[in-house]
């Protein structure tokens, strides 16, 4: 068990039992904990199904066996240590392995495992490769979580990539309004850096991820806020899970809500099939409904969002589940196939586009384009990770 996932344990005992301890214990073994005291206080511990809690506390479904751990074969992305380029114009840096707390269902957990070395210190490989790429016109800083770096070192990264003529969109990927909001409104560097560098011409995006409605407090509003006051662009993206959001008038509220403040809603998420997460697998057909019964309570703001699946061959959007077939597109694509159109079967126990009898016509398994992912021979046993200062 990591530092992170002793500390947190020692947080827990104020609020479970030592049986509930001892099950938590087990997973967390395997799966790396940590949530911060902020987080831990939205919890309404009278609940068991509270759905805050589960998406931070461990439940012994994370142990059964269930997919894997790249579900969506990332390794193949990377073009040097820390860059992903699966598509022409989006270059990815992972620059943190850490967030401020975890999500059980988290689709990057292998990056908090002590076998797995992907995320890098030194991003200058990557901003090398993108300098030297004309196609890629918007990077995302993730991880991790890119607010997890020091401010000093964010703001290094984006002044590097404003020197590049060809990127025009940086898109921070954090989930840190909701876990610690006063890391953004507190932090006078971090705004600075924003005001300088996301332009009227060349805008920072702050591509966030609120998953319910409560997770909308005061503070987060005030992150917001702050972020959208210093010229940056709010999009939020939210994957449908099963006992957390998996309620059409939950995902109805959280639309409203984000537009009313100005948060674009941009993707809701299919669940992906990584390993940990089958408590959270809600099949296909009825995510579909449930989206679209919650885009029928909101207005045509709340109605942008998209549903996909982020498939290993690309972003598969959903338009239709109907009399036990499938409609999908493919809003991105690894191969080139952006806009084509498949119409599948799609039985009732269908959870991913694996499970859509047909799906192997339209994609071919990637292979690696060099080997950055360092794999270690190691125990199942998550490494210890470090915060920004």
């Amino acid at each position: 068990m990591t530092p992170a996932s002793f500390a947190t344990m020692a947080r827990l005992d104020t609020y479970l039992n030592e049986e509930e301890r001892k099950k938590i214990r087990s997973v967390a073994e395997r799966y790396a904990l940590r949530v911060n005291d902020y987080y831990l206080n939205l919890i309404d511990w009278n609940d068991p199904h509270d759905p805050i809690r589960r998406l931070v506390i461990p439940g012994e479904g994370e142990l059964a066996e269930y997919g894997r751990l790249d579900a969506s074969d990332e390794e193949a992305n990377y073009v040097v240590p820390g860059c992903q380029h699966k598509y022409g114009a989006t270059a990815l840096l992972v620059v943190s392995e850490v967030c401020a707390s975890y999500c059980r269902y988290c689709f990057r957990k292998r990056l908090f495992q002590q076998e797995v070395q992907e995320a890098t210190a030194n991003p200058e490989p990557g901003i090398a490769y993108i300098a030297q790429h004309p196609e890629i016109s918007n990077v995302l800083l993730t991880g991790g979580d890119s607010l997890m770096l020091s401010t000093g070192k964010l703001t290094a990264i984006l002044s590097k990539l404003r020197e590049i003529p060809h990127v025009q969109i940086i898109r921070l990927g954090t989930k840190m309004p909701a876990f610690q909001p006063m890391r953004i409104y507190e932090d006078e560097a971090l705004l600075e850096a924003v005001r300088q560098y996301s332009t009227p011409e060349k805008r920072i995006y702050i591509m966030a991820h609120m998953d319910h409605p409560r997770e909308l407090t005061p503070e987060a509003c005030r992150a917001f806020r702050a972020l959208q006051d210093a010229g940056a662009i709010v999009m939020n993206q939210t994957p449908i899970l099963k006992g957390i959001n998996d309620d059409a008038g939950v995902l109805g509220e959280l639309l409203d809500r984000l537009s009313w403040m100005g948060v674009a809603p941009y993707y809701f998420f299919v669940n992906r099939p990584v390993a940990g997460n089958i408590r959270f697998v809600l099949p296909l057909e009825r995510v579909y409904r449930l989206v679209e019964e919650a885009k029928a309570r909101t207005s045509g703001l709340g109605k942008r969002v998209r549903l996909v699946m982020s498939h290993s061959s690309g972003k598969i959007e959903i338009l239709g589940i109907e009399k036990g077939k499938a409609y999908l597109k493919y809003h991105q694509s690894r191969e080139g196939r952006y806009g084509k159109l498949m119409l599948l079967d799609c039985p009732p126990h269908a959870a991913w586009f694996d499970d859509l009898p047909g799906h192997e016509r339209y994609w071919s398994a990637p292979g690696s384009k060099q080997r950055f992912v360092m794999t270690v021979p190691a125990s199942p046993k998550a490494s210890s990770t470090s915060c920004h200062p």
